[in-house]
């Protein structure tokens, strides 16, 4: 057995494989409601055989999607029209997981294929976007209106909320999502943070937030199910946030009951100078994986089997994500199996298919 198809026991839940479908934004839906788009997407997905499939960035609250198409879980029809998701991918053999989101100051603004980027404006179906502090993205963006204190509890309460419905549509899997420059992150970071009070100003105060969400979806979300947090490991920016304070936070995550960092990067402010290559946010997961003791998972520009096979077998990651080459080719693991010569099942309708004998599901 090849390390990339070992299983992953995380609590309760043990992954077939260590291959995860990275969260990736559709942008379909409606209302914040799932559309048949999604279960098709989701679906064939789950049909290529992914271990873990992490459904895309899902608001909490109205006001933290990043498009007026994402979707979200702030009501419960949106969480009956997720749960068909859920189920299939579940028949399929695949874990099925999401990720919880608020965009902050990033919201409101348009899908990519829609158009220029930048924030909608109200008179044209916008809102008003929130943040830690009134600085905008850049020139293009809205200035977000600072959160106070009741705004934050609000944004807590939110994600614990969003965490209850998405166990009750059949997902097994969370992950908060606290990276890419959205509201969590946009808390951890000294560039878009310049906060006085108690969520401002020391590293104890900037990740405030992020631990009292974790804790708060920790507490309404089964003891025997994972909870994954997805961290940019570094700002890419002389100044913001950094591996030294992602190893000492996830090392507090750790302790109010993260079982995995999701290490990618990057995501606060437009012009970081990021040197990308193949793998090359993978020593982040190594870094976080061997400093801070938790397991992680490794992203970005992750396209050959042999590449994340080393990965895993180096001791680099528990867990690999991949995003754009599923998207490309959403069967990748089952070919990633045949050139690692592991044996994995087949939907059974595909198996003739498949060279040679192979076991079905």
């Amino acid at each position: 057995m090849t390390s990339l198809f070992d299983p992953l026991a995380l609590r309760s839940v043990t992954l077939p494989n260590r291959i995860a479908v990275a969260p990736m934004c559709q942008y379909s839906a409606q209302e914040g409601v799932a559309s048949p788009w999604h279960l098709v997407h989701y679906g064939g997905l789950a049909q290529g055989g992914s271990g873990l499939i992490l459904v895309e960035a899902t608001a909490v609250r109205p006001e933290g999607r990043i498009s007026p198409e994402d979707l979200g879980l702030w009501n419960d029809a949106q969480a009956e029209a997720l749960a068909p998701l859920a189920r299939f991918m579940a028949s399929q053999g695949a874990v099925p997981g999401l990720q919880l989101a608020h965009a902050g100051r990033k919201a409101c603004t348009r899908a990519p294929w829609r158009g220029a980027g930048g924030t909608i404006p109200e008179a044209t179906g916008g809102w008003q976007p929130v943040g830690p502090s009134p600085l905008p993205f850049d020139d293009q963006h809205a200035t977000p209106e600072a959160l106070d204190a009741a705004g934050i509890a609000a944004v807590v309460r939110a994600f614990a909320e969003a965490a209850t419905r998405a166990h009750a549509a059949g997902f097994q899997v969370v992950e908060v999502h606290a990276a890419h420059g959205y509201l969590l992150h946009q808390f951890l970071s000294p560039l878009s943070n310049t906060r006085t009070d108690a969520y401002g100003g020391s590293f104890e105060h900037r990740t405030r937030l992020v631990r009292e969400v974790v804790a708060a979806v920790r507490a309404v979300w089964p003891e025997d199910l994972p909870l994954l947090v997805r961290l940019s490991c570094t700002d890419w920016v002389e100044g913001g946030w950094d591996l030294p304070q992602t190893v000492a936070l996830a090392q507090q995550l750790k302790g109010l009951g993260a079982d995995l960092v999701d290490c990618s990067s990057a995501g606060l402010v437009p012009g970081a100078r990021i040197p990308v290559a193949p793998g090359y946010q993978v020593p982040f997961a190594e870094a976080v994986r061997r400093e801070a003791g938790i397991a992680t998972g490794a992203v970005g520009l992750l396209t050959e089997p042999a590449q994340t096979e080393a990965i895993l077998a180096g001791g680099q990651a528990d867990l690999v994500l991949l995003g754009r080459e599923l998207l490309r080719d959403p069967r990748w693991p089952l070919r990633a199996a045949q050139a690692l010569g592991a044996t994995v099942p087949w939907p059974g309708p595909y198996a003739r298919g498949a060279s040679g004998p192979v076991p079905v599901r």
